[in-house]
């Protein structure tokens, strides 16, 4: 083992423990509480029967299952057995999973009962030696195995370099890359965004963070998960999102994450008034652009200003607005300035340093930057600079007083509620159904998602296509946040002096299509 030992994550999160054990580290919406024991003992056991496994270093263990503590447990004895986690999207189906089991080769593949039929077949035939089940309500073949563990395991000594977990993430391209990302990528930006956002410690009353996300990315798994666990603090954790559930728990609580389609269906509801939030320090709104009615809408109603921030699957964290108001106000329309130890800048097509509020390429350095691409060397070469800065892909400006504002992103990239949807990917399932000739996926406004997905289909001499039929043999495919809304079937593709697909006149031509009337 060379240089830093107890490098490994999981190490500094267990440190964050309380030195009471017992206290409730996690309450589930159904009343069930885990105290920091709990959490302790049980990482314990499903690290040992990952030990038991007698797996190779690296290995990985890939997770498609539903939200529940367990999955979060499992992922916490995947860092302290010094393993590598790859966690999965659970509406993701066949084809899918075929891709992403047979790029990353996992060790071990845990799935829900319900997808084990399946699923298992897929990964027995990738070569997959060990496949385990893992359900909601605290069942399965994975915590079977683990009771008979021993609940004492020494954490796996793990260099800072070391992987720590494999976030894929879709290219324009259509194919997936999986984000390879260290212990220090990890550790070095959840110890930023505790000291930037204020997390409270126990002596100033502490904090309680309402766990609303998806724990299959980054905002979840990571940004969420690491800054209650890091310093201490209790959750309140929901198997999935209920906007009157969250408005009912906001007097319990203090901090709050999500994506913007989260606010708007709370903002719906008529129980979100000051009162209901006077216990709140902190609203965090990410993965997507917050609009900035939004955003001024929940100023008024609650009387907080929501802390909007970025970042990728290959960074975590990039920018942040401020939580102290020392450090200026929290701007709508901008996602605030660059992190403590995150260098950013923007660039122009040439290369060229922007200037103020001159609008180019965002490109990123620092120690949260992902170490990169899984198996794609040439790929990873493509996606830094000659000195070391990723190029994120996005646009955007930084003006006179350092505030980042994100105005573009790769140009064919839909964000729908939160989820990157890459319409290369969809394109391609859509031009192999018979009789399609082309198809062409566009991002339009939505006032729900932000943006939604529509298809413009041309046919095949002499075919006819039915454009409802198209979208359900997509739904028996593909996930069903990839599947467009609407789908058109054209007689042609408007087309540049080139022959490419001129995609802005397509957003132009359907932009209004989700108007509210």
């Amino acid at each position: 083992m060379n240089a830093k030992t107890h490098a490994n994550l999981f190490a500094a999160l267990r440190a964050g423990f309380p030195a009471d054990l017992d206290r409730i580290a996690v309450e589930t919406d159904t009343g069930l509480c885990y105290s920091w024991r709990d959490l302790d003992r049980a990482s314990a056991m499903i690290a040992n029967l990952l030990k038991a496994l007698d797996l190779e270093e690296g290995a990985r263990i890939a997770v498609q299952v539903e939200k529940s503590v367990e999955a979060m447990i499992l992922y916490l004895a995947t860092l302290r057995a010094g393993y590598v986690f790859l966690p999965l999207n659970t509406a993701y189906r066949s084809a899918e999973m075929s891709y992403f089991i047979g790029n990353a080769e996992p060790a071990v593949v845990v799935c829900s009962s319900a997808n084990a039929p399946w699923l298992a077949p897929i990964a027995t035939a990738a070569g997959t030696p060990h496949v385990f089940t893992l359900d909601g309500d605290r069942t399965g073949t994975l915590l079977e195995v683990a009771s008979r563990c021993s609940d004492r395991h020494e954490i796996a000594h793990k260099n800072d370099d070391d992987l720590a977990a494999i976030i894929y993430t879709s290219g324009t391209t259509g194919r997936s890359k999986g984000a390879m990302l260290t212990h220090r990528n990890l550790l070095s930006n959840a110890e930023v965004l505790k000291d930037y956002w204020g997390w409270r410690s126990e002596a100033e009353g502490g904090d309680v963070l309402i766990h609303a996300l998806p724990i299959f990315h980054v905002h979840g798994l990571f940004v969420a998960i690491h800054g209650a666990l890091l310093n201490g603090s209790r959750m309140i954790w929901l198997d999935r999102f209920d906007p009157k559930r969250v408005v009912d728990r906001l007097p319990e609580a203090s901090v709050f994450m999500g994506v913007p389609t989260l606010y708007g269906r709370m903002l719906a509801e008529p129980g979100l008034t000051r009162k209901a939030c006077a216990n709140m320090r902190l609203f965090i709104s990410g993965s997507a652009p917050l609009l900035i009615e939004t955003f001024n809408e929940w100023r008024e109603r609650t009387g907080h200003t929501i802390l909007e921030r970025y970042g990728m699957s290959e960074t975590a964290m990039l920018t942040s607005n401020p939580y102290n108001p020392v450090q200026g106000e929290r701007r709508g329309g901008t996602v605030g300035f660059p992190l403590p130890g995150v260098q950013l800048r923007v660039r122009s097509d040439a290369g060229e340093d922007c200037t103020t509020d001159e609008i180019g390429h965002i490109e990123v350095d620092g120690p949260n930057v992902f170490a990169g691409y899984w198996r794609m060397p040439e790929k990873t070469k493509e996606e830094f600079t000659a000195d070391g800065y990723f190029r994120t892909g996005d646009v955007g400006k930084i003006d006179g007083l350092g505030y980042v504002t994100i105005v573009g992103r790769s140009k064919d990239l839909i964000i729908s509620g939160g989820y990157n949807v890459y319409p290369a990917e969809i394109e391609g399932y859509i031009n192999e159904m018979a009789g399609v000739a082309e198809s062409a996926i566009v991002g339009v406004p939505h006032a729900d998602f932000g943006e939604v997905g529509v298809a413009i289909v041309i046919a095949k001499a002499g075919a006819t296509l039915d454009a409802e039929a198209i979208l359900v043999e997509l739904k028996a495919k593909l996930a069903n946040f990839k599947i467009p809304k609407r789908c058109f079937v054209v007689a042609e593709l408007p087309r540049n002096a080139m022959g490419k697909v001129q995609k802005a006149l397509l957003r132009e031509q359907h932009q209004a299509l989700f108007a509210n009337p």
